[in-house]
Formats: C-alpha cells, sequence, structure tokens
C-alpha cells in the first residue's frame, strides 16, 4: 500500500464524518420542526407547511454554530489516534508530504498505512451525534401524535385550543352534499376581539365564534342557473358566480345565532347542515378571601388581604375595586365611595388572573362601628361586565360594647350573667395598663384570679347546655351499704347514674342559640387559656369576641308585640241568640273562563298520526297539513338548538316526501323529538280515594234513623 492510498483513507473518513454531521444536524432541525410544527398546527390554528420555516431556521442556525465543513484532516487524524491505538499516534505521517519525513516516520508511516487499511469505514465515533439525534426525532413524532390525540378529544369550545381545533374538516362525520357540487371552501374569520386567526374549512357543517364572518365558496362540477342558500327555512342568501363558466358561487353573510341551512342548485335542496355558535360569556370572578362577612374583633389586625381570581373565554380588559365606607349609625350615617385599581396590569389582555389588593382600614379613616362594603367588577375583551357580590368588612365598636345604657333604660335592662364578661375586660384592660408598675408575682397572680373567673363564668353558661359541674366534689352513698337497702335498684340507679340533661340533647335552647351559646363558651376557653398562661393582651380579643356573642344572644330573645286598640261595634240585643241567618247568603261569582291555547296542540295531534303511520303509511291532506305545521315548530325550534332537533326536522321532511314506505326509524325520531318539545304535565288535584267499607256507613245510618224515630 503506497502513501496516496493512505492519504486517500484520510480523506474519505473526513468526507463520512462531515455526512453524518450534516446528517445529525438535519435530523435535529427535523425533530425541532415536527415539535414546533404540531403545535402551531394543532393549537395556534397554522398551515401545516410553517414546520417547513422552522427546519430551514434550525438547520441554518446548527449549521453557523457547528460548521462541519472546516472539519479538517488534521482532525480526522486526532480523532483517529484517540480512538485506534494500533496507530500509535501517528496517523498524521501519512498526510505529510514524502520528501519531508526521515527514514524512522517513513518506517512508521508504512506501519500506519497498513494499520489504517485494518480500520472501518464508518468508525463508530463519527455516528454518535447522528444517533442522539435520532431518538431525538422519533420522540418528537411521538410527541406530535400525543398533542393530536389530546386536541381531538377535547370539546371545539372549551377555550384551551384556538384556530384549527375549531375546524370540522378533519373529524367530521362524512356530509350529504347534492352531486351536483364538485367541492366546498369555507373561510371563518372570527372577531377581532376573540384574538383567534382565520381559518379554512371543506366541510358544510359550520362551528364558529358569535359574530363570526363566513364566505362560502362553492366549486361545482356543470354549469348551474342560479344557487342559494337557505337559513332555518326561511331567510334565502343568493350565491354569486365569480367565474364566467358558471361553476365557482360565493356568499357572504355574519352568523350571530345558531341554526341551520341548506344549499339549493337549480331547484334541488342539499341535506341539513348545522350552525353552531359559540357564545362569548362573561368574566367569571371568583373572591377566595376574605369572607362575604367579616368582622374585626378588638385587638385585631385592622387589615384584610383580597384575593380573587378573574378568567374570561378571549381575555380581560380592565378589573376594578369598588368600595364604599359607611361611618355613623341611624339617620346619621354617611357613605364615601372609592374606586381603587389592582397592581396588576391587564395590557396583555390575559384569559385568566390572579389579584389581590391589601385594605388598610385605617387608610379609609375607619373607626370602630365603621363598615367597608366592596365588591369586583370586571370587563372583558367584548366590553362585557360582570361583577361580584358585595362584601362586608366591620369593624367591633368597644365603645357600644362596653356602654353601661342598659343599666340606666330600663327597657334594655341586663341580667348579671350578661354583665359579667364585660367586668372580666375591664379588669384585664385595667390589668395591661398597670403591669409596668406591678411586681411579676403580683401580675401573675391577678391573670391567675381572671382566668378563674372566665372559668366560673363558662361554668355558669355550660348549665344551659346540660355541661357537668366542675365542682370536685364526690358524692357519698352510705346508705347503699346497708342491708335493709339490698336489692333496691332505685338507689342504685340513682347512685350510679346522671340525672341533668344531655349536652346534645337540651332542649331548653333553640338550635340556633344552643349552637351561638357553644360559640361563645369556645371563646371562654381561648381567653381561660391565654390568662393561665399569664398573656392578658392575647385573651383581650377572645373576651371581646366572647361579650358580642353575648349580647347578640341577649337581643335574640327579646320579642316585640305592637299595641293594638279594637273597637267593636255595638250589639243589638233583640237580634243576640236569635239564630236568624236569612240575611246571610253565599258569596256567588260567575265568571266565563275561554279555553287557552297551550301553543302545542299541533304538535300533540301530530303525534296521534305518527302513531297511525306505523300501521297504515299513508298520509291523506289534512294529517299532511298537519305534520307540516307540527314541522314548522320543529324548525324553529332547531334554529336554536339544531343539534337536537335538527336530524327530526330532517325525518319530518323526507315523511312528508314519501308516498309510501316510511321508515319507522324517521317516526321514531320525530316522536321523540316532539316528547322534548312538550311540556311535563303537573299533577292535578283529584279526591281521596277512601277504602270500601262493604256498606257499614249506610247501614250504621239507618239504624239510627230507626232508633231516633
Amino acid at each position: 500500500m503506497d502513501q496516496s492510498k493512505g492519504f486517500s483513507k484520510i480523506r474519505q473518513l473526513r468526507q463520512t464524518w462531515i455526512s453524518y454531521q450534516l446528517l445529525g444536524d438535519c435530523l435535529f432541525s427535523f425533530a425541532v420542526a415536527i415539535l414546533l410544527g404540531s403545535v402551531l398546527y394543532y393549537i395556534l390554528g397554522w398551515q401545516g407547511w410553517s414546520a417547513l420555516p422552522v427546519f430551514v431556521l434550525t438547520f441554518a442556525i446548527l449549521s453557523a454554530i457547528r460548521q462541519p465543513w472546516r472539519i479538517t484532516k488534521v482532525a480526522v487524524c486526532n480523532f483517529l489516534n484517540v480512538s485506534y491505538p494500533e496507530l500509535e499516534e501517528s496517523s498524521e505521517l501519512v498526510i505529510k508530504p514524502a520528501n519531508t519525513l526521515n527514514l524512522l516516520e517513513r518506517l512508521q508511516c508504512n506501519k500506519v498505512e497498513f494499520a489504517l487499511q485494518q480500520l472501518p469505514d464508518h468508525p463508530a465515533g463519527f455516528t454518535k451525534r447522528l444517533k442522539i439525534a435520532a431518538i431525538l426525532a422519533i420522540a418528537a413524532i411521538v410527541l406530535s401524535f400525543v398533542i393530536a390525540k389530546i386536541r381531538f378529544s377535547l370539546p371545539a369550545s372549551s377555550g384551551y385550543f384556538t384556530g384549527s381545533s375549531i375546524q370540522s374538516s378533519k373529524n367530521a362525520p362524512p356530509e350529504k352534499v347534492l352531486p351536483q357540487i364538485e367541492s366546498v371552501e369555507i373561510k371563518i374569520t372570527p372577531p377581532a376581539y376573540t384574538g383567534r386567526p382565520n381559518r379554512v374549512q371543506d366541510k358544510f357543517i359550520i362551528q364558529v365564534e358569535e359574530a363570526s364572518e363566513i364566505n362560502w365558496i362553492i366549486h361545482t362540477n356543470i354549469d348551474i342557473k342560479n344557487a342559494f342558500l337557505l337559513f332555518n327555512e326561511k331567510e334565502k342568501l343568493p350565491l354569486s358566480n365569480i367565474t364566467n363558466d358558471k361553476k365557482s358561487w360565493k356568499a357572504q353573510k355574519i352568523i350571530t345565532q345558531p341554526g341551520f341551512y341548506q344549499v339549493s342548485i337549480d331547484g334541488k335542496l342539499s341535506d341539513f347542515y348545522q350552525i353552531q355558535v359559540i357564545k362569548d360569556g362573561p368574566p367569571v370572578i371568583r373572591i377566595k378571601t376574605p369572607r362575604q362577612y367579616t368582622h374585626i374583633d378588638a385587638g385585631e389586625a385592622l387589615k384584610v388581604n383580597l384575593t380573587a381570581t378573574l378568567s374570561d373565554d378571549y381575555g380581560i380588559t380592565d378589573a376594578l375595586i369598588y368600595a364604599t365606607v359607611a361611618k355613623g349609625s341611624g339617620e346619621a350615617v354617611k357613605f364615601k365611595e372609592y374606586k381603587i385599581n389592582f397592581a396588576t396590569s391587564f395590557k396583555q389582555h390575559d384569559r385568566q388572573y390572579s389579584v389581590q389588593n391589601l385594605f388598610n382600614l385605617p387608610a379609609f379613616n375607619m373607626e370602630p362601628g365603621d363598615e367597608l362594603y366592596f365588591y369586583i367588577e370586571a370587563e372583558d375583551n367584548h366590553h362585557q361586565k360582570s361583577r361580584t357580590d358585595a362584601y362586608v368588612v366591620s369593624i367591633q365598636d368597644t365603645a357600644q360594647l362596653l356602654s353601661m345604657d342598659g343599666l340606666i333604660n330600663g327597657s334594655n335592662i341586663k341580667p348579671e350573667y350578661f354583665r359579667s364578661e364585660r367586668q372580666i375586660i375591664l379588669e384585664t384592660e385595667a390589668l395591661l395598663k398597670g403591669r409596668d408598675t406591678i411586681k411579676q408575682d403580683v401580675f401573675k397572680t391577678r391573670c391567675n384570679d381572671l382566668g378563674i373567673d372566665q372559668k366560673l363564668l363558662r361554668l355558669r353558661y355550660g348549665k344551659f347546655l346540660g355541661e357537668e359541674d366542675e365542682s370536685g366534689t364526690a358524692e357519698t352513698n352510705d346508705d347503699l351499704g346497708k342491708a335493709e337497702n339490698f336489692g333496691n335498684a332505685k338507689m342504685v340507679m340513682d347512685a350510679y347514674t346522671d340525672k341533668h340533661d344531655n349536652a346534645e340533647d337540651a332542649t331548653f335552647l333553640e338550635p340556633a342559640i344552643k349552637a351561638q351559646l357553644k360559640a361563645t363558651l369556645t371563646e371562654m376557653w381561648k381567653a381561660e387559656l391565654q390568662l393561665r398562661m399569664y398573656k392578658p393582651s392575647d385573651a383581650l380579643p377572645f373576651e371581646y369576641k366572647a361579650l358580642r356573642l353575648l349580647k347578640d344572644l341577649q337581643q335574640k330573645s327579646r320579642s316585640y308585640v305592637a299595641k293594638t286598640a279594637y273597637n267593636p261595634p255595638p250589639i243589638k240585643n233583640e237580634k243576640r241568640l236569635s239564630g236568624d241567618l236569612s240575611k246571610i247568603s253565599q258569596p256567588l261569582k260567575q265568571q266565563d273562563i275561554k279555553a287557552v291555547d297551550d301553543g302545542y296542540g299541533t304538535l300533540k295531534k301530530s303525534v296521534t298520526i305518527l302513531e297511525q303511520l306505523k300501521y297504515t303509511a299513508s298520509l291523506n291532506n289534512s294529517d299532511r297539513g298537519i305534520l307540516q305545521l307540527a314541522g314548522q315548530q320543529l324548525s324553529a325550534k332547531a334554529s336554536a338548538e339544531p343539534g337536537i332537533y335538527l336530524p327530526a326536522v330532517a325525518a319530518m321532511h323526507r315523511v312528508l316526501a314519501a308516498d309510501k314506505g316510511i321508515h319507522t326509524a324517521d317516526i321514531v325520531t320525530i316522536e321523540k323529538a316532539i316528547q322534548k318539545t312538550l311540556p311535563s304535565i303537573g299533577a292535578m288535584p283529584s279526591l281521596i280515594q277512601t277504602t270500601p267499607d262493604m256498606g257499614l256507613s249506610k247501614s250504621y245510618y239507618k239504624y239510627l234513623n230507626q232508633l231516633n224515630r
């Protein structure tokens, strides 16, 4: 083997390496193009050829970065030296001119040339990048199939896919078209506010957004004279000719309502084609926090955090908070309104936003006893607005809660046990004010005493719920051990059973009062816990809440009876106890009631005719007229709900057109549609059916009359 063959081997390996690098970049670009193209086609509704520019751009970028054509023979030799030890790191000798080699280099060159002859034409290191790119290409193809499957499994109106996701040309069932029609091209232009691209389909069944512009282009295989589109069997839309050979026709219409239509060519009508309209709903607002009625007790932070989610079909343009502050009470109440913007920007018109706002109540000049009313209003791209219910935030009025008006006004007198919690609050506040001036031991002792007072008050109210006494005194039953009382079941029951009411079965309170009283006891438990832990500042909010619940219970226990005065007419003694009823007559009322046509008489008659058609299979003129009127009513229903009533309209046309051989399936389809149309009949009043008495009542009255004689 001479030197030229070794040089040729290196040159061949260089060309092979460059080819594998370019092929790997090509497969990698194919993987990116097929994956991104699937997203553009199935999700965004772009054309299928949009993947080609992606492939070209990706391949150009990879080629510009890697530049595989710049692989030199020296690089090939370095790769061979690392990969094949038999070359003894001397493969670069074969690419050097022979006249520049010394004796030892020529001997080594001969040895390397023989080793090069044994090397494979496609080394494994050259195909490493190619194998990785092939795996990525296969994964991209699998992912594209997954995207396609997910797209076809979702409904068109779900809002997750746009563009071609609403096209019916892919998965729609085969349509029945007139034989004169060769092809149809329908261009759908959604409204600008939806942000959806235009799309083209080759099926007559249409599913579009509300107020979309539809352009029909119908190609026929023969010359026709006239053609038009018939909408809901009423409105005609003429098709205009766009070529001289009268084989291409077009029409344009803006669709705002669902319905159906037919294609008429030279007097021949096609099958019914549905028109489904995707309505644009108003924005949906969900408030997570706060609750609809929020009460801020004493000691709690005067801040309320508002968090909500806003969503819409096509995008939200703006959202505001409308707040109203109510100050005062009675006739002196004053209101002040605010408009608050969210910190979130709505310029991108996204379909969903998560918004929040912090209400700093002192910033609204709110004081104890004031209330804040607010609601959120959102607007979408179609200028539709929606708002939430009003939410209320109120601050507890501690001055009113601790007022002494009840001790002065006799109509508002409170029992002692309703004022005990107030006394605990006053002593707790006094303890907090003098905390810095008393010793730590005295402070803890007073906290513990207040905790004991809170416990006693809680046990006092617990009796209303049937709770046990915690006095801790044990009952002695010395008499039970005496011999004369052996076997006395009553004494045993008295000693070992409870006779008080159960907490869940206490019957002297209404369920609502009992639930609120339980909540009051819970707040007292929490206050007692904080007092026993020497934390009166933490116990104060629970004490205030317990007092507010107690005062509310007191107000609920009141009842108001209006003072009435009644002056009866004077009694005539000559007629008193006389039993004269001659001047008393039963009231009579005469009224002519005309039968009101419910509008379903024709449909009810058509059901009878359809049942007869199952056996006779013939129609007379009167029956045909009734069925035609029923068909008009079904057609009106199909205009609003084509998916439900359109098959029945088509079946009615087949029944009316067929003189003989009416299919039972068409009759069943029509009857099902009529059954959905007819309203349900409510239950009519009737006499109570009594069981027969076998003539006992007649015999009883017969013998009773005989005895009275």
